[in-house]
């Protein structure tokens, strides 16, 4: 059996800095990356809302890795898929032949570094790390071979979370589409499967115009009720007993919980208890419609759970999820700090229930779309565990993988 050795290295030792520019109107938005839109908790990279108003940003290649380096706490890494322009708070890491890009990122992906990134950041309002202070991380370096096994380990997990992520995108496309097709253009299919208003379906007049006959206009507070979150503060878990998770805005945006969420006394009344398919709306501050599968939480307030005794899941909502923009615009408009909605807002929203064998219909096209996102979000977020759980473990050489058949 031959042996294979790991020694230490500093991160200074196997990649350095990217300094070169390149002309903002070289880079599309697509290509540009900032502090703004990588994404907390390792979540990636999402699309910039708009390119910087400078002349020059720092260029990044495919497999360079990206951190932000203004509140390291927000884990914010991304492991770069093509080239572009980053901000200048965004560090561009560029390895060198000592050490497999994919086996870096995941190390610098560890709770480990940002841990160790905090303890040299400068500032408290809004701490940035110490460029010099991040180079001194240590690194287990074991054989390139090792490296690339480690690496290929945790970016399978990876890749089958992001293809989840992709599904789930393209069926909740597909689900909206379909919604509007039924429900605004009234064009669901008629007894002989044609497109019930360009066919010449029988309309209606009513308050919201012209609607197909038989279909009826209620408020959205009345297809669902809409139960308003604890002062979770006030519900502290005391000594030793049982706690959850609480389920914030924060939460609601990342889709799990984590080390740095509050808890709560399980012991609160059942119906705050957050489970996996529940339907969870922000009508505060950041305001989102999401179906919530990041396991049993408490909720808190300023969240809605959305629940019915005579419509299902999908029904309420894609109606809150409807009128999600004239809700965004309203507490755009307040004069606070944290713009809201009013539950009076909920009963000036219109919904338009179908007839009987309409709704069944469509309950057949929906049910099969959201059953398949709620199972792929909960996979992913057992991946996301595993994944969490074994990178350390690979990292430290405390499980060690297999190669050539032999283990190490």
């Amino acid at each position: 059996m031959s042996c294979r050795y790991s020694h230490t290295a500093v991160l200074g030792d196997v990649a350095d800095y990217v300094s070169e520019k390149v002309e903002i109107e070289n880079i599309k938005l697509k290509d540009y990356v900032s502090t703004e839109n990588l994404l907390p908790n390792i979540g990636g990279v999402d699309l910039a809302d708009s390119l910087p108003n400078i002349s020059k940003v720092t260029k990044f290649n495919k497999r360079d890795i990206l951190i932000s380096n203004i509140r390291p706490y927000f884990k914010k890494i991304w492991l770069a898929n093509s080239s572009g322009g980053c901000s200048n708070d965004v560090l561009v890491l560029r390895t060198n032949d000592k050490i497999d890009e994919v086996y870096l990122y995941y190390n610098l992906a560890c709770d480990k570094f940002f841990d160790y990134v905090m303890s040299g950041a400068k500032g408290t309002k809004m701490p940035r790390g110490d460029k010099k202070h991040i180079l001194n991380f240590s690194i287990r370096l074991p054989s390139l071979d090792e490296q690339k096994a480690i690496a290929h380990i945790l970016s399978t997990l990876d890749e089958k979370i992001e293809i989840n992520n992709q599904i789930n995108k393209k069926l909740e496309e597909m689900a909206q589409a379909i919604f509007k097709h039924w429900f605004v253009d009234f064009e669901f299919p008629n007894e002989d499967g044609e497109p019930y208003k360009s066919s010449g379906g029988e309309m209606v007049e009513s308050e919201l115009g012209m609607i197909p006959k038989g279909w009826k206009i209620s408020g959205l507070d009345e297809i669902a009720d809409y139960l308003n979150g604890l002062a979770m503060q006030k519900f502290r878990p005391k000594e030793n007993e049982k706690s959850y998770p609480v389920l914030k805005i924060k939460e609601l945006r990342q889709g799990f919980t984590d080390s740095s969420s509050d808890i709560c006394s399980a012991n609160i009344d059942k119906k705050y208890i957050i489970h996996d398919a529940d339907i969870i709306f922000s009508w505060s501050g950041s305001l989102l419609v999401d179906i919530w599968c990041g396991g049993v939480c408490g909720l808190n307030q300023h969240l809605f759970k959305v629940t019915s005794n005579d419509f299902e899941k999908w029904f309420y909502y894609h109606w809150t999820k409807y009128h999600l923009d004239r809700f965004i615009g309203i507490a755009e408009g307040k004069a606070t700090t944290m713009g809201h909605i009013k539950r009076k807002d909920l009963s000036d929203s219109k919904v338009l229930i179908p007839n009987k064998h309409i709704y069944t219909n469509a309950s057949k096209l929906f049910k099969p779309i959201y059953d398949k996102i709620i199972e792929s979000k909960i996979e992913s977020r057992r991946l996301i565990a595993l994944r969490d759980t074994l990178l350390p473990k690979l990292m430290s050489g405390e499980i060690r993988v297999t190669l050539d058949n032999q283990e190490l």
